[in-house]
């Protein structure tokens, strides 16, 4: 049988990131993998979406191509070379974290993996079944959609955002239930390429926990686009009539009904841990998705995501476990950090751990969102003083030039320290803007800092300076 230091269930940014760190660290590695190397993020998430996501964009340009002194004659689009494309960036990219496991001397070994022991791990091929012993084990294993109890996802009429990167199948018409990130995004996708969008969310905005002023400014582009989005409003039943959909939905205040004709529903409601069972009408889970927790006392909260102290271990000593299996936030970054942490903590070493207050938290529909830190309603809630820049992109000269102004730039920081508290953009570019502020608060700068940065001309990167003199009392172009 054969053993190792460590061994990683699942290969995600998470598990293959903290598979890399640990070879580094002079540790003999496994990562077991049922699926393709990259996990969800890269091969049904983060990574096809964002291709489907760049060629709505494109379709976007071109459809508004003449403000551009463009001509563009017979536009049409074919949303199966659409799902292709992402497909191709998908594989291209999981044989590239293949590479990377290989060049790092690391293990792979396709199958379900399910602990057996503390020590000793089953893995569950197509054709055979294996073990492994392993000094320490990380559990990486990811999320899966969540479903709402009575809804039946049958992956044609009704689907989660598995089902919708793959499917090549335009709806002419979609409901969307859940306003967050995935159906923000997917709203944006259908919407650009002609399909009747309505959007329904229990909260009173879109973006739940995102800052009120972004979420109502993409509210705003939103309808202006044409998509009807319903705020304050809750799923209630759906039904089946001749190949389409009747979706009943009511309002949280006045309790009225309202029915929503579609030939989609997609239900984007959020994600759970891949801790026990998943949905087996998720097309690309094989076999049990049984990881052999409770057999090693191994404890879930009540949300059911794994348990973790502050070094990622588990209830059972030598396991550990990361990323959206531990609970939000769910991005595949902050998975990748905690994977590194957690290996760099198995391997002795001290005072390593993850800034959370600095994960950047982003949304890919146009305009982008992204934001990182406390929002101005939690800042006021903690009682703290603040101030507040902001700078509109209708100002920024690159952004007028492009043609994308929609959106700003907000910093919130102490108004006796100056420390950046947070910072929320939404615009075209937000989620590459984003970084500067994350660098910022990582060498400890204020407003003062950025402001005092020569930023290019003309550049969308100006406007985070904008909003920095802007909190300082010193605004030069609005």
């Amino acid at each position: 049988m054969e053993k190792y230091n460590l061994a990683v269930i699942g290969s995600g940014p998470g598990g293959y990131i903290a598979a890399i760190r640990a070879a580094q660290l002079g540790m003999k590695v496994a990562v077991i993998e049922r699926d393709k190397p990259g996990g969800v993020c890269l091969n049904w998430g983060c990574i096809p979406s964002k291709a489907i996501l760049k060629s709505a964009e494109i379709y976007e340009y071109f459809k508004r191509s003449d403000s551009y002194g463009i001509n563009v004659k017979g536009l049409s689009f074919d949303y199966a070379k659409v799902i292709d494309r992402s497909r191709k960036a998908s594989s291209t990219l999981s044989k590239g974290v293949e590479f990377l496991l290989k060049k790092n001397g690391i293990a792979h070994l396709q199958g379900t993996g399910k602990l057996i022991t503390r020590n000793k791990i089953g893995i569950i091929g197509n054709k055979n079944q294996n073990e492994i012993e392993a000094e320490n084990v990380l559990i990486a294993t990811g999320s899966v959609p969540k479903t709402l109890p009575g809804l039946e996802i049958d992956g044609k009429l009704v689907i989660t955002s598995d089902e919708a990167i793959m499917s090549k199948n335009f709806p002419d018409s979609i409901a969307i239930i859940g306003g967050g990130y995935i159906g923000a995004e997917f709203a944006y996708v259908y919407n650009s390429f002609g399909s009747r969008v309505t959007i329904v969310e229990m909260e009173s905005h879109l973006l739940p926990g995102a800052d009120s002023e972004v979420a109502s400014e993409l509210e705003r582009v939103f309808k202006k686009s044409g998509i009807t989005v319903l705020t304050n409003t809750k799923y209630n039943a759906c039904k089946q009539l001749n190949g389409s959909l009747n979706i009943i939905v009511e309002n949280m205040s006045n309790k009225e009904l309202k029915e929503i004709e579609a030939s989609k529903l997609l239900v984007a409601v959020g994600r759970k841990a891949v801790a026990n069972t998943a949905p087996t009408s998720l097309s690309y889970y094989k076999g049990s998705d049984d990881l052999g927790l409770k057999d090693l006392n191994i404890e879930l909260n009540e949300q059911g995501f794994i348990k973790t102290d502050g070094s990622y271990r588990t209830t059972c000593s030598n396991v550990y476990a990361i990323g959206d299996v531990i609970g939000p936030p769910l991005l595949a970054h902050k998975a990748s950090e905690e994977g590194i942490t957690a290996v760099e903590l198995i391997s002795g070493k001290k005072g390593t751990r993850v800034h959370y207050d600095r994960i950047p938290s982003c949304v890919y529909c146009q305009p982008e969102i992204a934001s990182v830190g406390i929002t101005e309603d939690a800042a006021k809630a903690k009682g703290l003083k603040i101030k507040i820049g902001k700078f509109p992109f209708r100002a920024s000269g690159k952004a007028v030039a492009t043609g994308e102004t929609d959106g700003f730039v907000k910093i919130i920081s102490d108004s006796v320290t100056g420390e950046i508290l947070g910072t929320h953009i939404i615009g075209h570019g937000a989620t590459e803007l984003i970084a500067e502020i994350g660098v910022s608060q990582t060498l400890e700068a204020t407003p003062l800092e950025i402001a005092l940065t020569p930023h290019a001309h003309p550049t969308l990167s100006e406007a985070v300076m904008e909003a920095a003199l802007s909190a300082l009392g010193r605004a030069r172009n609005m």
